[in-house]
């Protein structure tokens, strides 16, 4: 099960990454969480305490490990030669953290745009890291996205089940799924579907499921407005172990099951 999650900035795609972790590894996947989100807030939504995930360093922001795989360091000069296939087999296991149940977290970093020179390698790096994580490892792999998708590319998305769109209510919200579908379609994604979050009325779910339906985005669920995730977030606590049958939580254990139905081959 290779799922990618994104959306607008702030709708909920952490809390959901994070949580679907913790719970599939409660049914014995082996899971690896990918934080590719800039804002980089997995760690903590996973439950890992602060004084490790502070020392997580990002793989873009690894320049050891950008030279030793690419032969180029990231400071260096504009048209250095190097190589665009480095060996990635291993970065997972020794730069991945482990986090509650046996969850083993993955901090990408942000890629930087085209033209920055000095960041090619490290693009290399982190571009067949991806390709690697959604094609060859057996394990389920959840990845926190930002909307623009810029870690995946057309090779990655061959291993991608299905990329979830999160949204709330509120047109930006709605149009930012949007083009995350047609990102997502461009490249080559089998599948785009939506989870509804922050819900607090039936207006609310209503406004979220109509606008989905005239966009031609399926929706698995929609996740109520729960006090008890910004409640989470100012402790830097993780939900689940926070408020394990809070309404979101308990919503996000539903979504869990709708998708073992869906790609669970095992």
């Amino acid at each position: 099960m290779k799922l990618a999650i994104a959306g607008k900035g702030g709708v909920g795609k952490t809390l959901v990454a994070a949580t679907l972790s913790r719970l599939l590894a409660r049914d014995c996947y082996k899971v690896l969480a990918v934080d590719a989100d800039p804002a980089m807030n997995l760690a903590y939504a996973l439950g890992i305490p602060a004084d490790l995930a502070s020392t997580i360093v990002p793989i873009c922001e690894n320049v050891k490990l950008i030279e030793e795989r690419t032969g180029v360091s990231p400071g260096s000069s504009y048209g250095a030669v190097f190589t665009l296939t480095p060996t990635v087999e291993d970065i997972a296991e020794r730069f991945g953290v482990f986090g509650p149940e046996g969850v083993r977290l993955l901090v990408m970093g942000t890629i930087k745009s085209g033209g920055s020179g000095c960041m090619c390698p490290a693009n290399a790096l982190i571009r067949a890291l991806i390709r690697h994580i959604t094609l060859k490892r057996k394990e389920a792999v959840v990845m926190d996205m930002e909307a623009g998708l810029e870690h995946l590319g057309r090779a990655t998305t061959k291993g991608v089940d299905a990329l979830i769109a999160i949204v709330e209510p509120g047109i930006q919200s709605i149009e930012t799924a949007m083009r995350v579908k047609k990102l997502a379609f461009d490249m080559g994604v089998r599948e785009v579907l939506a989870v509804g979050n922050k819900a607090v009325t039936d207006g609310d779910r209503k406004f979220i499921e109509n606008s989905l339906e005239e966009k031609a985005i399926p929706l698995l669920c929609v996740i109520p407005f729960d006090q008890a995730i910004p409640r989470a977030e100012m402790l830097r606590a993780a939900p689940i172990d926070l408020a394990p049958t809070s309404p979101a939580i308990t919503a996000i254990g539903e979504l869990k099951e709708v998708l073992r139905n869906k790609y669970d081959v095992v």
